[in-house]
């Protein structure tokens, strides 16, 4: 019974999450903010391929090389089929890189991924059970819908958009950490066997790989261009990967894609904080 219940809390936590952290970000942003950094054809084309083509294939390939179990290799397939993070802007900003790429980029990713996501991940996984099309009406209803809806609201009633943002952030935080902790207590067995596991590795090295594609194919660009494009690349959508994990049913996926988006973040804000500082530095 109670596991029942808090069963059904990280249901819900997830999914207030990924609601309000899409209506934070529309009321943040205007569609000229989204759209003005998107002129740069040449580099949105090579991180759409490092996102969509390289990133996926290189998730693939060490789900391949490391020997790891169903739920440690959808986890690892699923972080790297999904991308446009909300995290990004804040990656920008902490490594002195282009904001307004950051933004773009950033929005453009996560509706590629809404769409990509359905029909790649029955390619990617084909002894899993992957319902396309509930994954496709999951996304599109739990982050696309609540993206425009802020973005309508900042339009409309800018100054309601600004109060609402910074609530709807925390709440976006404070749903996170329950679902965290109601993880920790459905899960806690699983979780402390995925330390030391193969996950942990096969987090590690897809994260560095990715960070390494978006930073070459960005080759030609600014510096504070090319780090939003490594940065983008590495850091994948954890509001999308854990959507769709939970869309499983199965408990394990959702906890080890939890574990390995956890373990994703923690080299991308030093990576980035080392970054700022380094400009910091620069005359």
């Amino acid at each position: 019974m109670l596991n029942e219940i808090i069963t059904t809390i990280a249901g819900l936590a997830l999914n207030l999450f990924v609601i309000t952290s899409m209506l934070a970000m529309g009321m943040s942003l205007t569609v000229k903010q989204i759209l003005e950094p998107l002129r740069n054809v040449r580099l949105v084309v090579l991180v759409l391929v490092g996102n969509f083509v390289l990133v996926p294939a290189l998730a693939w390939l060490l789900t391949v090389l490391l020997p790891m179990g169903q739920a440690q290799t959808t986890a690892i397939i699923l972080v790297g089929a999904c991308a446009g993070a909300p995290f990004l802007p804040k990656l920008a900003q902490m490594s002195k890189g282009n904001l307004a790429l950051s933004v773009g980029l950033m929005v453009l990713l996560m509706i590629v991924t809404i769409f990509y996501a359905p029909l790649v991940l029955p390619l990617l996984l084909p002894g899993a059970q992957v319902d396309a099309l509930a994954i496709a009406q999951s996304l599109i209803l739990l982050m696309l819908l609540p993206l425009g809806i802020g973005l309508l609201v900042r339009w409309r009633y800018a100054e309601t958009a600004g109060g609402w943002q910074p609530h709807l952030s925390q709440a976006s935080t404070y749903s996170l950490l329950v679902l965290i902790v109601a993880a920790l207590v459905l899960q806690f067995r699983n979780i402390i066997g995925a330390i030391g596991s193969w996950l942990i590795l096969g987090t590690l090295l897809l994260v560095v790989g990715a960070y390494l594609i978006g930073y070459l194919l960005s080759f030609g660009s600014d510096a504070a261009g090319r780090k939003v494009a490594a940065l983008g690349t590495a850091q994948r959508n954890l509001a999308a990967a854990l959507l769709v994990g939970a869309s499983f049913g199965d408990p394990a996926i959702l906890v080890m894609t939890l574990v390995a988006c956890l373990v994703l973040m923690a080299p991308l804000l030093v990576t980035a904080g080392e970054l700022g500082k380094r400009a910091a530095k620069q005359p």
